[in-house]
């Protein structure tokens, strides 16, 4: 296997970072989905099936009667510790899957245990991260909307770059706005092409919630869920390499050099 699976560019491409994400997908299938499956899929699973009966006795009525609002109140914890579960899950996909990318990327071969032992290492840094980011950007998206993408956005690399360059919680914040400055409008565009990819396979999952409901509605929002966390995922880890590269010149090797 080879190094510097990514050339080195001058500018930010939406259309590399497409490349170069289902690249290592595709050398790294087995891996991804199954990190994927483990840190994504398998919790929303659970959620669902945990907070789906709750929905349901909320929605239906008997005899008739109106829905009562005070059920949905006493259920209301258990759609926020859900969410908080999600919310963890989600930032130890990301720790775990900027890992592999990063090996992948290297020329080298990512193992399950090495990036799940990453992911676990930087639990703490990384949900602290992923709080702050959340209330300075929905601070921005409720007075200005664009205020907030533009903070979302300068913030996206955070994680890759704790991770990577082990900068502390402050100091990757800071370090993701100097990587993205120049390049915020690309890194909507791309992310924004994500999202509506990832909108239009759910609306789809709907129409079989639909059609069929019950457990197998279930599983395909898990399924979803796989696939959609782990290009998101890999897609921020390739776009972080691509911002160093563009910016800086780095080699993969030395992105490389903080693990060996």
């Amino acid at each position: 296997m080879t190094t510097a699976t990514l050339g080195r560019p001058n500018r930010f491409e939406i259309g590399r970072v497409f490349s170069n994400t289902f690249g290592v997908i595709g050398r790294n299938i087995g891996l991804c989905v199954g990190l994927a499956a483990l840190f994504a899929g398998l919790p929303t699973l659970l959620v669902r099936m945990v907070t789906q009966p709750q929905i349901n006795a909320i929605l239906q009525t008997e005899s008739g009667a109106m829905p009562d609002p005070s059920a949905a109140f006493r259920n209301s914890y258990i759609t926020v510790i859900a969410g908080l579960i999600s919310f963890v899950f989600t930032l130890l996909l990301q720790s775990a899957l900027v890992r592999a990318t990063i090996e992948d990327l290297n020329g080298k071969r990512p193992s399950f245990g090495d990036c799940i032992q990453i992911a676990i290492r930087f639990l703490l840094p990384t949900l602290a991260i992923g709080i702050l980011v959340a209330i300075g950007a929905g601070i921005g998206l409720v007075l200005l909307i664009v205020p907030g993408i533009i903070l979302w956005l300068g913030w996206s690399m955070s994680v890759p770059v704790l991770i990577q360059e082990r900068r502390g919680v402050f100091g990757s914040m800071s370090r993701s706005r100097a990587l993205t400055k120049g390049s915020r409008w690309a890194l909507f565009g791309l992310f924004l092409i994500l999202i509506i990819i990832a909108m239009i396979i759910q609306w789809g999952i709907l129409l079989v919630l639909v059609l069929f409901g019950g457990i197998i509605a279930e599983i395909g929002a898990a399924l979803v869920q796989t696939v959609v966390s782990m290009v998101l995922s890999i897609a921020t880890a390739v776009s972080y390499v691509e911002l160093r590269q563009a910016k800086e010149g780095a080699s993969i090797d030395e992105l490389a050099e903080i693990f060996s």
